[in-house]
């Protein structure tokens, strides 16, 4: 997931640390490592290495959290993503921690990519889990967003999902049991609207929809779910905080505080691994009736807006 902005790529998924020393500001903007102990394990006979995780958005942020998530809890992970240095970084992160995770290199707005990876991931094991989280945004309004721009989130973030959906489905039938379940990435924007993000609002909107689609063909067998989250920390959105705080006027602290989480009842962003756990809560024997529903961990910015 990424942002746009006066052609300016703005990372909005990607994990980092970020430090502000006093009225100086002092930031680290590597992405932090992803440790064992931040990663929720569960015990489920599903997560098993014979059964296979998809994954988009392997590259980095929630993708690579969740595809190492997914490897720790013992599933064979494949994860995919047009970034080939970074999807190989995030296979080399799993295989550290103990997990397994294949990288394959995709273009999700291909639809020979897509049948490619999905044909892969069916030899290495049961096909079980979907986690469509890969997306980009672009910032404009309505009457001036380019349409060449509109096309690209639309592929990416809403036909992209349903391909992969449409595609593993019949695998996750065919499975030991005929299960399965599909976790597609949210956001506040999956409830509220706001300016500026006219497509990103829609793809969001359409990835709820999407999610209650399959839940209701899936016939309790194949359930979906979809995660909602406000801002996650990113090493790109944080390095736009100086710039920020400089044509404020104001601190970096209160960018943070009041322009990013200026509704949020909890003044600090989730870090990615946060949201890669949620998707590994879905997918588990714990989420039994999770079918059709949203997670919506979004710091009490919707309900309380």
């Amino acid at each position: 997931m990424c942002t746009f902005v006066s052609g300016i790529k703005i990372a909005l998924c990607f994990s980092t640390n970020f430090l502000f020393d006093g009225g100086a500001m002092a930031f680290d903007v590597r992405e932090p490592e992803i440790k064992k102990d931040d990663i929720l394990f569960l015990s489920d006979p599903q997560f098993s290495r014979n059964n296979v995780c998809i994954v988009t958005g392997a590259g980095s942020g929630i993708g690579r959290a969740t595809c190492m998530a997914a490897a720790v809890n013992n599933l064979m992970v494949v994860g995919l993503d047009i970034d080939e240095k970074g999807g190989k970084e995030t296979q080399v992160m799993a295989r550290k921690m103990g997990g397994e995770m294949i990288f394959l290199k995709a273009d999700l707005t291909k639809d020979h990519d897509i049948e490619n990876s999905v044909r892969e991931a069916s030899k290495i094991g049961d096909i079980k889990f979907l986690a469509n989280i890969a997306g980009i945004q672009h910032i404009d309004s309505i009457e001036n967003f380019p349409m060449a721009k509109y096309d690209l989130m639309m592929s990416l973030m809403v036909r992209g999902p349903f391909y992969l959906s449409k595609l593993t489905i019949p695998y996750m039938k065919k499975s030991s049991g005929g299960t399965g379940a599909i976790g597609n990435m949210g956001s506040i924007h999956a409830h509220i609207s706001t300016i500026n993000k006219p497509v990103y609002n829609i793809t969001k909107f359409a990835m709820r929809a999407l999610t209650q689609s399959i839940a209701a063909e899936g016939d309790g067998k194949i359930r979906s779910f979809s995660v909602s989250t406000g801002f996650v920390k990113t090493a790109l959105a944080l390095n736009q905080i100086p710039a920020q705080a400089e044509q404020r006027g104001i601190t970096p602290e209160a960018v943070v505080r009041d322009v990013m989480m200026g509704k949020s009842r909890i003044k600090e962003m989730m870090s990615p691994i946060e949201v890669g756990n949620i998707f590994i809560f879905g997918f588990s024997r714990f989420a039994k009736y999770l079918n059709s529903g949203d997670l919506l961990f979004d710091g009490g910015v919707v309900l309380t807006y």
